[in-house]
């Protein structure tokens, strides 16, 4: 199982908070993942986004960065999913949300998910083989090729966590309010804005010239009607089936 683990969040992600935000249709379907446990540790929690707020949480980041765009109310512990610091069975589940593509050793996260929950082992992912099927895609081949490379296939993580893990597809809502690329699958003016861009890691692994190119042919196609001629069914459309994926396992 490859990883990136190749983004620096101390520098490059300031206004995380911002433009990552908890989409209630994503949160229903991780809480409904999570089952009955009311305690959970969040491996790799970032500023905080689908921490459910009816049960007890405590939060596992490493960077300080992330830390401090946290809201007040959740423990959040400085540490590396590698070596967990906890004890064996003390929670009733276990999450890690857009995140195991960062860890330097996953397979090594995820055995340390397993040996601290009693339940539910609940990961948010994206799937490598799947990203072609947004328009992006057609823009940005460099971009995909570079995300293909950072993650874990959704099936390698299941593996991991063990026998019975199950690997299920999220549709994204057209209004989706968390800011990854496909959330704005109906939206494509959004990436026009800096701040979009900056709230997505993957732009991090392009050359600068590689954005900047994208950035003008995508302003040119919106101007001319270009976009609206190839994927201008997609304003419409309610969900986007594209290539993020939940990733559970129960005892």
């Amino acid at each position: 199982m490859g990883s990136a683990g190749d983004f620096d969040y101390d520098r490059d992600a300031p206004e995380y908070a911002r433009t990552r935000r908890t989409d209630p249709r994503i949160a229903a379907v991780i809480h409904g993942a999570l089952g009955p446990a009311r305690s959970v540790v969040n491996v790799g929690a970032g500023t905080g986004s689908y921490e459910p707020a009816d049960r007890v949480v405590v939060a596992l980041e490493p960077s300080a960065a992330m830390r401090a765009q946290r809201p007040p109310g959740v423990a959040v512990v400085d540490g590396i999913a590698g070596q967990l610091p906890f004890g064996d069975r003390c929670f009733d589940a276990a999450m890690a949300l857009v995140t195991v593509h960062q860890w330097p050793d996953p397979e090594g996260g995820l055995r340390e998910m397993r040996r601290v929950r009693r339940g539910a082992v609940v990961v948010l992912t994206f799937d490598g083989d799947a990203l072609d099927r947004f328009w992006l895609a057609d823009y940005v081949p460099e971009l995909i090729d570079a995300e293909r490379r950072r993650y874990p296939s959704p099936m390698a993580i299941g593996d991991a966590l063990g026998a019975g893990a199950s690997v299920s597809s999220v549709p994204v809502g057209r209004d989706c309010c968390d800011g990854f690329t496909e959330a704005y699958f109906a939206r494509p003016e959004a990436f026009l804005d800096p701040a979009t861009r900056r709230g997505q890691s993957a732009w991090g692994f392009v050359d600068p010239d590689v954005e900047d190119r994208f950035v003008d042919q995508l302003r040119r196609d919106l101007e001319t009607g270009t976009w609206d001629r190839r994927y201008g069914s997609m304003r419409n459309q309610q969900v986007f089936d594209g290539s993020l994926r939940l990733v559970v396992h129960v005892p």
